[in-house]
């Protein structure tokens, strides 16, 4: 089996900021596995607060190149590579492949009816008349995501629900809270009728929120990045956020849903802004989550060939097989 490695930067439609960060790229790393004359793919953008990179991500894939070969298989690449994007985009990569050389979908393949998705649409951190503005451009997204770090976020909300009255919104401060700012703002967001909050403490720093009881549901991103992580967060969040990026790819990602439902947790599939390949196989997860966040596409000034297509009301048609799966 030949691995095919490449690096793809994606302008982003506008500067896209978070909580310490401003984007003005997405930077990309594909993977092509190439056998018995059919090819898969996948693609990882890595998780920017762990270091990751695609000069990193590509020498990680580099090291294994030599020990992929016809008996390759999803537990095996599990033992190759650590949780993060290389293995992401080798184990989506595969997916792709199996699907292709069966002659079947990966909805086939994992014995799934797919339905269609409705995504969020993410506004970065801006002043609040401009986030506002931000949400009634977004009209046709009844779903808003919205971004927060700790310069006065009750503002921006209050301005984004006067905006758009109709919106189901969430919040992610992106670690940028603590306790105390958390309980200040969590009766203002129950006013708001915000659905979620999702990473309001920072990693490693949440402790706390074991004895703690919130009246708006909580979501682990950055505290929980894989499944060895899962029994630590699940005593902490109401929420769980997948993203492919940071567990490892499909495989992992399917095995978090599973943790979580036998938890009775609740689910949330998420992104790191990469193109329609990187979206696809969270369309995937995304078959078990209440929140969907696969906005990705949405956000880059161009997408790849055969994109995933979103409609009105945020809805996002299932992957084409010339994608994905």
């Amino acid at each position: 089996m030949h691995i095919s490695i490449e690096k793809t930067v994606f302008p982003m439609a506008a500067p896209f900021a978070i909580t310490g960060h401003v984007f003005e790229t997405s930077e990309t790393l594909r993977v092509t596995l190439t056998g018995d004359g059919v090819s898969g793919r996948g693609e990882a953008v890595g998780a920017y607060y762990l270091g990751e990179s695609p000069d990193s991500m590509a020498a990680q894939l580099e090291s294994v190149a030599g020990s992929l070969n016809s008996d390759l298989s999803v537990e095996r690449i599990q033992g190759l590579l650590p949780p993060g994007g290389a293995r992401n985009a080798l184990d989506c990569a595969f997916w792709d492949y199996r699907a292709k050389r069966s002659g079947r979908t990966i909805w086939e393949l994992l014995s799934i009816t797919p339905r269609q998705l409705s995504t969020v649409y993410t506004l970065g951190v801006a002043a609040p008349e401009v986030m506002a503005e931000q949400a009634v451009q977004a009209g046709r997204f009844h779903n808003l995501k919205i971004k927060l770090d700790a310069n006065d976020p009750v503002a921006r909300l209050e301005a984004i629900r006067a905006a758009r009255p109709d919106a189901h919104l969430i919040v992610d401060a992106n670690q940028a809270w603590s306790l105390a700012a958390l309980q200040e703002y969590l009766p203002h967001a129950r006013r708001l009728n915000i659905a979620m909050i999702e990473q309001p403490l920072p990693r490693g720093e949440d402790a706390e929120l074991e004895a703690f009881e919130s009246p708006v549901p909580l979501g682990a991103d950055e505290s929980c990045l894989h499944l060895g992580e899962f029994v630590t967060a699940a005593k902490r969040y109401d929420v769980i956020n997948i993203k492919l990026d940071k567990c490892g790819g499909l495989t992992e990602g399917l095995a978090l849903v599973e943790a979580a439902q036998r938890a009775g947790l609740g689910l949330m599939v998420g992104n790191m802004c990469g193109s329609s390949l990187s979206m696809a196989p969270s369309y995937v997860v995304g078959q078990f989550c209440q929140f969907i966040d696969i906005d990705g596409p949405l956000l880059l000034k161009h997408d790849v060939p055969h994109g995933l297509v979103y409609g009105d009301g945020g809805i996002v048609s299932p992957p084409e097989p010339q994608l994905w799966g």
